[in-house]
């Protein structure tokens, strides 16, 4: 087999997501060069595609940081043992989980230092350092960087022994302050998901049993696959006095009395591009949203002849002007592989729209645009390009959101009792909504009998009014990643 025939089989040899989804996925993460396995178990390579679309998805979700107020900072990769052990809860969360360093050079270490599962021990002690009157508050930092948990099963993305995250932790004077933070950063990630990314999802409550280690409320926003799996897409943490307590962080009101601070966590990380795949893509491979895709529109060149190749190329010079500070644009003018071939390539990889110029688009001045969502044609003028094609991704993006809340909608059922909920898993997966009193019991009743996870009560309680009684909200179970 040539090379060319195998590169062929490769774009074109795809898992149908209805016979193996799971299988689709690694296929899809391989073949579109998003990542590949790393030699340690568990981790991963980014390859550059992958990381052109982490890059936007920072990029953005960084804008929205800092218009809130929020400093970027770094803090150390390793965390000493005795640090971590001040915390008695979160020790025993992140236990099973943690990875550690004996030795540095040919020297045995006096005291093991862990790898960071997530930073509040360290950023607790260096809290305690920096804050000191009511004047200090509230310190609002950010830091973007990798984290490890020593997982026993990994998947691309949505779960590795190393990822990418960004985890943002705050003081505040106030308890009333902190819970204000807590809940202005999930709405920010709800609308970093659902207008950047194009995922429909639930902001909620997390129950006792679900809350992050050391919480005292976990909020997060929950979207649905297109496997009627759940994935947790973020985080924000209530940790109250909590953490303040164990690492001695006080500050001097305005009074002159010494109090603790009350502070809060929230993160999201390279899960989110698993959501992204697992949400928008299909049997061809990966359906990008815009506003993320590293190549937002690929030009592919046609010709027979070799007469015709020069007016093409001239042609398609104008049209990289025309398009130049206002799409990400790529021009596959690879000689080695057909216009065919191209096309399946850049549909596996999700490229929104697909720009042909061939002699006869020449002849009129215009190019055929072809939507990766649902491969509508469009013949655009050259005089109206830089206008337009900006025009279409944004209805691409729109058409994106609206066909995967179209799907959620679909997927989401209500019940009453854990009964009705074991009915429904025993022959379909999604979003269940079920009146829920906050019991532990019934919550673990369904976990047990359906293999649902209650994901969160939802802030928004209006699309199932009337659903739940007095004492009760609505809660979504659902089977998840």
């Amino acid at each position: 087999m040539s090379d060319l025939d195998q590169r062929k089989q490769f774009v074109e040899d795809l898992s149908d997501q209805t016979d193996d989804f799971s299988r689709w996925y690694n296929e899809v993460v391989r073949k579109a060069q998003l990542a590949d396995y790393a030699p340690v178990r568990g981790c991963m390579v980014i390859r550059p595609y992958g990381y052109g679309l982490w890059e936007h998805m920072q990029r953005l979700l960084d804008e929205r940081i800092k218009a809130t107020g929020h400093q970027n900072a770094y803090f150390p990769l390793l965390i000493p043992e005795s640090l971590l052990q001040l915390e008695a809860d979160h020790v025993e969360g992140f236990a099973p989980q943690v990875a550690w360093v004996t030795q540095g050079g040919n020297d045995a270490l006096e005291e093991r230092l862990a790898i960071r599962p997530t930073s509040e021990a360290i950023i607790g002690r260096m809290y305690s350092r920096w804050i000191e009157s009511y004047r200090d508050l509230p310190v609002l930092i950010n830091q973007w960087c990798n984290v490890m948990r020593w997982e026993k099963v990994t998947r691309l993305f949505l779960r590795t022994a190393e990822f990418l995250w960004q985890e943002g932790h705050t003081a505040h004077a106030t308890a009333e302050e902190g819970k204000a933070e807590v809940l202005r950063m999930l709405e920010v990630y709800r609308d970093f998901a659902e207008t950047d990314l194009a995922i429909p999802v639930h902001a909620g409550r997390k129950s006792a049993a679900e809350k992050f280690a050391g919480a005292e409320m976990t909020y997060s926003i929950e979207a649905l696959m297109r496997d009627g799996k759940a994935l947790q897409a973020g985080t924000s943490h209530d940790l109250g006095q909590h953490f303040a307590k164990v690492f001695d962080i006080t500050f001097q009101d305005e009074q002159g009395k010494r109090q603790f601070v009350h502070q809060t966590s929230w993160g999201a990380s390279t899960r989110l591009i698993g959501a992204v795949i697992m949400t928008h893509g299909d049997d061809q491979g990966l359906r990008l949203p815009p506003r993320i895709a590293p190549v937002q529109a690929v030009v592919v060149p046609i010709w027979r002849k070799d007469e015709e190749r020069a007016a093409v190329t001239e042609f398609i010079a104008k049209v990289v002007e025309a398009l130049r500070g206002r799409v990400r644009l790529y021009v596959d003018d690879r000689d080695q592989y057909t216009p065919g071939w191209k096309y399946n390539e850049h549909e596996l990889r999700g490229v929104p729209v697909r720009i042909e110029v061939g002699p006869k688009d020449v002849a009129k001045a215009a190019v055929m645009s072809v939507r990766r969502d649902g491969r509508a044609k469009e013949s655009i003028p050259l005089a109206a390009l830089g206008e337009r094609l900006p025009a279409l991704l944004e209805e691409i993006q729109r058409a994106l959101f609206e066909s995967a809340r179209a799907f959620r909608e679909e997927n989401t059922a209500t019940a009453r009792t854990v009964a009705e909920m074991e009915a429904h898993f025993a022959t379909r997966r999604g979003f269940v909504a079920v009146p829920w009193d906050g019991s532990a019991a019934f919550e673990a009743e369904a976990k047990e009998r359906t293999g649902a996870t209650l994901r969160c009560v939802p802030l928004d309680q209006t699309p199932w009014a009337g659903l739940a009684g007095a004492g009760q909200d609505v809660a979504l179970f659902a089977r998840a990643y």
